[in-house]
């Protein structure tokens, strides 16, 4: 398979109408990542977690997930340092696995950034619908979330669009304020639950364990379908069970990788900003952990609206409007980051003209991909508009962990070709830890439903036919190879 060099990666960076501007530091980067990953999840996923499967040992599920998506922050943080080009997993992978392997995970990464901003703009919409309504103002219910067309998604995505179209700077300012509000009123709501916990919520920390009621047909997991496993609750099972739901807590820290080329010094802040993001994240879902199950005990916690329950049955209910002030401001951030990451996977793609070259220009005065950005946020729009996505929220995850089994065993392929190369950041212990890695998102992929496989299995299809038909026949590199072949063949006669 041809796989392009780092040497010719990096030399695209240069291409005057296709090179974007390099002035994100490692603090920039890091806000990105905070804003991306914090969202509503930390006011609903907690207390799910907890109720349904781990009790307040959740703290350690959450833990122990993040030292799942450590190890895969690590593999990101190496190649970012060293590929600094943007495009996240599809560029790292075309460096290591080859032209078709990076092409299936472009395809991939944009299922998971452009359906992810989607889902994640109707959870907003129904937010934003739910603070105003505690401020008196009722939306109409054929334009809100569940009716004919979700309005306030739609709106939210092409102010965004514009707003990244003016540029990655001034997006990034934004998101840096909203960012700040939302931590803020993370804070706020853990200094506040504090002085509500009750030490004897805390006790069993770790219930006796539990069976689960399965799910049959394509809803079951794949591992019950295929490996006869069936899932139980509480329990140290429990804890690893609840690992595998807020996993995806911690989903979205990737995505700083998209923005590499924007760096101002790559080698350095690309893996600042990735494994700060981790740490920050971690430290926030274990306080809100605490708070939750201290303040209610764990079989008592309403899953749906975990924390504003809670402040209410301790009679705050005036906490409500402040979480959902907090909700909005975060999922914004959110939606931000992922069309921002969506642009750049495209936009490397584009540029590897494995799809049309036209794409990837940059606009003469914002040095912004703009007609990408105008295009996948038109797309966004409709999907978040018109679509009611309900379980395709799992192929966001699914789309990102194997995004992240690509990057792990990436790690170790660049380590045997190109052990010459510049690192600003090695993983330790390869490869043990890239293939620990990858055999724990292995575990937590089988944890999702057959029918997720099954569109995850449908979307690649179609990936693949795309590129045989357009991508394999106008790649640079494919071009490269010939006119190579044609001058050698020259000096020959």
């Amino acid at each position: 398979m041809r796989t392009k060099s780092i040497e010719r990666s990096i030399a695209d960076t240069d291409d005057g109408e296709h090179s974007l501007k390099k002035n994100l530091s490692a603090l920039d980067l890091t806000v990105f990542g905070v804003g991306v990953v914090i969202g509503a999840g930390i006011f609903t996923l907690t207390g799910r977690a907890a109720a349904e499967v781990s009790g307040p040992a959740i703290v350690f599920s959450f833990v122990l997930a993040a030292i799942c998506c450590a190890l895969a922050a690590l593999c990101y943080a190496e190649f970012a340092s060293t590929v600094p080009v943007s495009g996240s997993a599809y560029t790292f992978s075309y460096a290591s696995l080859g032209e078709l392997l990076a092409w299936i995970i472009g395809w991939d990464l944009l299922l998971e950034l452009m359906l992810g901003a989607s889902v994640v703009a109707q959870g907003w919409s129904e937010y934003l619908v739910t603070l105003l309504e505690q401020f008196g103002i009722i939306w109409p219910a054929a334009t809100a979330p569940g009716g004919v067309v979700d309005l306030p998604a739609m709106l939210l995505i092409g102010a965004l669009t514009v707003l990244i179209v003016v540029g990655i700077k001034e997006s990034l300012r934004v998101n840096l304020v909203l960012v700040g509000l939302k931590l803020f009123i993370v804070l706020f709501v853990i200094v506040a639950g504090l002085f509500l916990v009750d030490v004897a919520n805390y006790s069993p920390f770790i219930p006796a364990s539990a069976p689960i009621a399965s799910e049959s047909g394509l809803d079951a997991p794949l591992m019950q379908v295929v490996l006869g496993m069936e899932p139980s609750a509480f329990g140290v099972a429990g804890i690893f069970s609840g690992a595998a739901l807020v996993f995806f807590a911690y989903i979205g820290f990737d995505v700083v990788a998209t923005t590499a080329e924007e760096a101002k010094n790559p080698q350095r802040d690309l893996p600042i900003g990735i494994i700060a993001t981790l740490i920050i994240c971690t430290v926030l879902y274990c306080a809100v952990a605490l708070v939750i199950t201290g303040m209610i005990r764990y079989d008592k916690i309403n899953p749906e609206a975990a924390l504003a329950q809670a402040f209410a049955d301790k009679g705050q209910a005036w906490m409500a409007v402040v979480i959902s002030a907090g909700a909005v401001a975060g999922l914004t951030t959110v939606v931000l980051t992922l069309l921002i990451g969506a642009s750049r996977v495209v936009f490397a793609m584009s540029r590897d003209r494995l799809l049309p070259s036209t794409l990837s220009r940059v606009h003469h005065k914002f040095r912004t991909p703009w007609l990408i950005s105008v295009v996948l946020g038109v797309m966004g729009m409709l999907i978040a508009g018109l679509t009611p996505i309900g379980k395709l929220e799992e192929m966001v995850n699914i789309g990102t962990l194997a995004a992240f089994i690509m990057v792990s065993i990436g790690v170790i392929v660049l380590r045997r070709k190109r052990p010459d190369l510049q690192r600003g950041f090695r993983v330790p212990f390869v490869p043990v830890l890239p293939i620990v890695s990858a055999l724990i998102c292995l575990y937590l992929m089988i944890n999702l439903s057959v029918l997720t496989w099954l569109r995850f299995a449908g979307w690649m299809a179609l990936g693949v036919v795309l590129y045989f038909a357009y991508g394999y026949w106008f790649s640079k590199a494919r071009r490269e190879e010939k006119d190579q072949r044609s001058t050698v063949g020259e000096e020959r006669h």
